[in-house]
């Protein structure tokens, strides 16, 4: 697979390659995968990016800079492993030897139940094929989609906000607000980044939560997720979040594993939880929480209310040890991002 180790112009072509799939967007069935065209010289001859579902993939695009012919003899430099499957565009590993494409070089084997298996096209067709450079960056950056295809389910963050003392409301349920207003506008890009954003009905009953993504000035932002009410209960139908401009999806089951599994069906590949603790602590519990973020505000309450209920430690060895991948300061809060075992790369 390796006839020869990456050049270091090989590997500042996957770095700017890497730049340029952020340049797609974050959410939806597909990765975000960026492509460069090095010249013999190590000059780029063509770049490109995916934009999205149904739109040219980042190989397909870089080449379609070139005139016909440019590419033969030319190395590809990509993030992601080329697709070897017919989806809703074809195979990238056949557009790159149809370009006459004589090496190629990416990151990041495609985990794919159908779409792997291009480096084995193109290295039997004779192209020299090098794999995984940079690999660490480059899976850091396809985390979520990684984590999602791997485990066939949507990658989850888990949301709560709460103060110091880990309660998330006050003895009687009241719990607007416990952070300030920059918290809670973080809160909206975090989930305008996601693909879907999951409650339960228990929160639609006492809330009736609306669940889009907004701007300072109230206005909607321009990716909504999908919003998703999982429990066995019924929804009353003038429920503001049945208003959603995305619509919604109601899932009458208990079961968090089939739901995500419906999810993923439905080509949902993240999820944001703000369904409340009995949620929060299922999916902790089943070791269905990926990311939790944690809105942190420097305020005591008391009382019963808590974060998170039973998640199955018996004594101290067996406390869940997160790894803490960052804390913004906003305002007088904090955002604190920590990674579980599952959604370790």
């Amino acid at each position: 697979m390796n006839p020869t180790p990456p050049s270091d112009t090989e590997e500042r072509a996957m770095r700017h390659a890497l730049s340029l799939a952020s340049n797609g967007p974050a959410t939806g069935v597909n990765p975000r995968v960026g492509c460069v065209i090095l010249r013999g010289d190590g000059s780029i001859a063509a770049e490109g990016w995916h934009r999205g579902a149904g739109t040219p993939h980042a190989e397909v695009d870089a080449l379609a800079r070139l005139a016909p012919g440019e590419a033969a003899g030319l190395t590809a430099v990509v993030t992601l492993e080329p697709c070897n499957h017919h989806g809703r565009t074809g195979p990238c590993s056949e557009a790159l030897l149809d370009a006459g494409v004589a090496r190629v070089v990416f990151s990041v084997d495609d985990p794919g139940e159908h779409s792997a298996g291009g480096a084995e096209r193109l290295a039997e067709a004779g192209v020299a094929v090098v794999s995984g450079v940079l690999v660490d960056e480059g899976t850091e950056f396809l985390r979520r989609w990684l984590t999602s295809e791997r485990l066939r389910r949507p990658f989850v963050t888990v949301k709560w906000a709460s103060s110091l003392d880990g309660r998330v409301a006050a003895a009687d349920g009241s719990s607007r607000w416990i952070t300030g207003t920059a918290a809670r506008q973080h809160v909206h890009e975090q989930r305008a980044a996601h693909d879907a954003i999951l409650v339960g009905t228990g929160t639609v009953l006492a809330d009736d939560p609306s669940l889009t993504a907004r701007g300072d000035a109230g206005e909607l932002l321009p990716h909504q997720p999908r919003p998703v009410i999982v429990g066995e209960r019924a929804v009353p139908r003038d429920a503001s979040i049945l208003r959603h401009p995305r619509g919604t999806i109601e899932l009458r089951t208990r079961d968090l594993e089939k739901a995500l599994g419906e999810l993923y069906a439905d080509e949902i590949r993240s999820v944001f939880v703000e369904g409340g603790p009995t949620i929060a602590t299922e999916l902790v519990r089943l070791g269905l929480a990926d990311d939790i973020l944690v809105y942190l505000a420097p305020t005591l309450i008391g009382g019963p209310r808590l974060a998170l209920g039973d998640v199955g430690v018996r004594s101290i060895d067996d406390q869940q040890r997160l790894r803490v991948m960052s804390v913004t300061p906003l305002g007088d809060d904090l955002a604190i991002l920590a990674r579980t075992q599952s959604g370790s790369s």
